[in-house]
């Protein structure tokens, strides 16, 4: 990943020279090279050859230690640990090497003057939340604490977020555009601006689907997203893994619909919908009272002498979700339920994130067996939740992230049941968050292996 972040970004370095990190003389950079005391920039060669010597010195250190087996922990932790701090974020690897890189970097964070970005400006901003960031913080890294971040987000972490912070070895994201302008869009639905907006600027979009090349962060941003709509006391429902829903489990045709339950992924979406959301869900009353109809149970067939669970009168939202949750025949019919009152509450704002939105749109695992030698697939709009949730033609804040880690083939641009001007392209890299990127990732290099340009 670093090599790939370098070579991408490289050919516009050698157009537009910057100034780079260290010029004092503490600095753990050696010194630039010069011919004639004219400083030089490295080539490509030269900057993939300190990635190459960083992994084989590691390799020769893993195999120096083998025998004693020694392992480095941060300390906070692991890296999928919650209880790990800022700039003190370890690699997964656990040699000495990454010690090393880990130790240095926390040294580092002690000095307010190595935080240098492209141009001398700082390549951290200090601003503590996402609300906060205006553009002028764009370029810029915002760190996060991930006890806090994972509290956040109990559903999980996107694993291009986990991957970034496992080989920087700090629990930081850059502050890119398009993010502040997802954010934006949203932000202007629920609190419109004092003045009319610009005829020329972005049209408010209440469904957004975002697409675009693979790993420009279509995951992180929507992440992002969440994190910082539960900041401002949001109710989100956030599936970080749509695929679930439509892969593994139990499924059953239900007779009285003519859909598919999926008994087993609607009792995790509902306990995963609690875990952030408990304190607002007790909060909220149920709007419908109109008895919640049974399907099949995980593995234990229909309830007898049941068609229907009546809903006790002042129940509320997280009643609701109990309800599903300890009765497993009304899972499903408990997440639909949920659909519906989603809608109807006003008093905060409600936004549903899917990550994976693309796996609604083609067939799932399962099949139904047409005749004794063969079967017919199951496409995922005939599954009763994704049936419930897909739609993007209501008035509803939503936003479904495609993901081509799970990649299901190359979607028409029309989907059915998403407006036309729903997908939102998001970018690779622009020069100026490449340039904060390859000077965030240098400092990673071993010394002496570190480049200091001009």
């Amino acid at each position: 990943m670093l090599r790939s972040t370098v070579r991408a970004a490289f050919g516009s370095f050698k157009s537009h020279r910057r100034t780079w990190l260290r010029t004092d003389t503490t600095s753990h950079f050696p010194a630039e090279p010069s011919v004639a005391g004219r400083t030089l920039l490295p080539t490509l060669d030269h900057v993939q050859r300190c990635f190459s010597s960083s992994k084989s010195t590691k390799a020769n250190v893993s195999k120096a230690k083998k025998a004693d087996g020694k392992k480095f922990k941060s300390k906070g932790g692991d890296p999928g640990s919650a209880g790990a701090e800022d700039g003190e974020f370890g690699s997964a690897g656990g040699d000495d090497l990454d010690a090393a890189r880990a130790r240095r970097l926390a040294e580092d964070e002690m000095n307010p003057s190595l935080d240098v970005g492209p141009n001398g400006r700082p390549l951290f901003t200090s601003i503590a939340t996402l609300s906060e960031l205006s553009p002028k913080d764009a370029c810029s890294y915002f760190k996060f604490n991930e006890a806090t971040l994972r509290g956040v987000l109990p559903e999980g972490l996107p694993s291009g977020m986990v991957e970034e912070f496992k080989e920087s070895m700090r629990p930081a994201l850059l502050v890119r555009k398009s993010f502040l302008a997802l954010r934006d869009n949203f932000r202007r639905i629920v609190d419109p601006p004092m003045w009319p907006s610009d005829s020329k600027g972005s049209k408010i979009r209440k469904q957004i689907v975002l697409d675009g090349p693979v790993k420009c962060g279509k995951s992180i941003a929507l992440a992002m997203l969440v994190h910082w709509a539960r900041d401002e006391g949001w109710l989100v429902l956030y599936a970080p893994k749509g695929r679930d829903w439509t892969h593994g489990g139990y499924f059953y045709k239900n007779p009285h619909t003519g859909f598919w339950d999926t008994p087993l992924q609607a009792e995790n979406v509902l306990k995963d919908f609690v875990k952030f959301n408990e304190s607002r869900l007790r909060e909220l009353p149920c709007q419908i009272s109109d008895p919640i109809p049974l399907g099949e149970g995980t593995g234990v067939g229909f309830m007898k002498g049941a068609d229907t669970m009546l809903i006790p009168e002042g129940s509320t939202l997280f009643d609701l979700m109990q309800m599903g949750i300890q009765t497993t025949h009304a899972a499903v019919g408990v997440v639909v339920r949920l659909r519906k009152e989603l809608s109807l509450v006003k008093d905060i704002p409600v936004l549903i994130a899917i990550d994976q939105y693309n796996n609604w749109f083609t067939f799932s695992e399962y099949e139904e067996p047409v005749t004794p030698r063969s079967c017919r697939p199951i496409h995922a709009r005939e599954l009763t939740m994704v049936n419930a949730f897909r739609s993007m033609m209501h008035d509803d804040m939503m936003v479904g992230a495609f993901s081509h880690s799970t990649a299901v083939g190359k979607l028409r641009k029309d989907l059915p049941d998403v407006p036309l001007d729903a997908r939102l392209s998001l970018p690779r890299y622009s020069l100026e968050e490449a340039e904060s990127v390859c000077h965030y990732y240098l400092r990673l290099l071993p010394w002496p292996d570190r480049i200091c340009w001009t």
